[in-house]
């Protein structure tokens, strides 16, 4: 069975691994993502394609990219948390350093893929996948077919705007990610920003200290505002939300109150589910993707 090997690169980790053509992992680890500096993440990702190469005859690279990605070309309007990908073609640096083809797709779409192909989106034609990461993103089925939208910016909700609150933080980027969540808790705490925090702290955290458990409440309520609309304006069949954080212990049920909070959503109410690959959707959807393009 053919191998390849996939990259899940996001704001604050790239994930990486080596994964069948029926989305077994065969290995996989990550390394911070230098955001910034171009030369030393493309170095950094070279020297990962080599370690495989090295050991293991592999057919190609796919990646998962966050930003507006053209999956046909490769190149990103703009990289999402990665900055140093804005207005630069992934594909044509890394095809300058390897040998091997290259395939990128849209971070949130990946995930989509992977739920619709082998996940828990396998007997729907119509459904929505959110990811809550360092951003908010996503992918939308409908009739079957992936949605990119016109510039490719089909599935960014991060940039829905929630609430009319002149904080900065209308925007779910702003106030539904996990980086949000972390931002908020550190200045609770007044913890300098530059301190590295984890999200499992806040949940802990919110089990004893009120103060927390109000915080952690406002930033779930916030993702179940945008769950709201997406389920409003395109009345999926289901919507899965995806990214590492949903593991978190009653986090689904929780959300899942605070949308049966609103007013009106019994009238427009789905299924509102979790991924079946959570945090390895990025890569197995990158490979999916990579099967479509390439042929195998």
């Amino acid at each position: 069975m053919r191998k390849y090997i996939c990259f899940d690169i996001g704001g604050t980790k790239v994930k990486h691994g080596l994964l069948l053509a029926n989305g077994s992992i065969l290995s996989k680890g990550s390394f911070d993502t230098q955001g910034r500096n171009l030369d030393l993440f493309l170095k950094e990702m070279e020297d990962i394609i080599y370690m495989y190469t090295n050991n293991h005859n592999v057919s190609g690279v796919a990646i998962s990219l966050p930003g507006f990605i053209n999956p046909h070309t490769g190149y990103s309007e703009r990289g999402g948390a990665v900055k140093a990908l804005d207005n630069q073609n992934l594909k044509k640096l890394l095809k300058k350093r390897i040998w091997l083809p290259i395939e990128i797709e849209n971070d949130g779409n990946c995930a989509a893929l992977a739920e619709k192909i082998s996940g828990n989106a396998k007997r729907c034609t119509d459904f929505i996948c959110m990811t809550i990461g360092t951003g908010i993103g996503g992918g939308i089925f409908i009739n079957g077919k992936l949605l990119h939208g016109h510039s490719f910016r089909g599935g960014e909700f991060g940039f829905m705007i929630t609430q009319a609150r002149n904080d900065g933080r209308d925007i779910l980027h702003s106030n539904a990610s996990t980086y949000a969540l972390i931002k908020s808790y550190k200045k609770l705490k007044s913890i300098s920003e530059y301190e590295n925090i984890k999200g499992e702290t806040v949940f802990l955290e919110s089990s004893h200290n009120s103060s927390v458990k109000e915080l952690l409440d406002d930033w779930i309520r916030n993702i179940s505002y945008g769950i709201y609309n997406l389920a409003a304006t395109l009345n999926p069949q289901k919507i899965l939300i995806g990214g590492g954080v949903i593991a978190q212990q009653g986090l689904l049920g929780n959300i899942n109150n605070k949308l049966d909070q609103i007013p009106g959503w019994k009238d427009i109410k789905v299924p509102v589910e979790s991924c079946k690959y959570q945090n390895d959707a990025g890569m197995i959807g990158a490979m999916y993707h990579f099967i479509q393009k390439q042929g195998g």
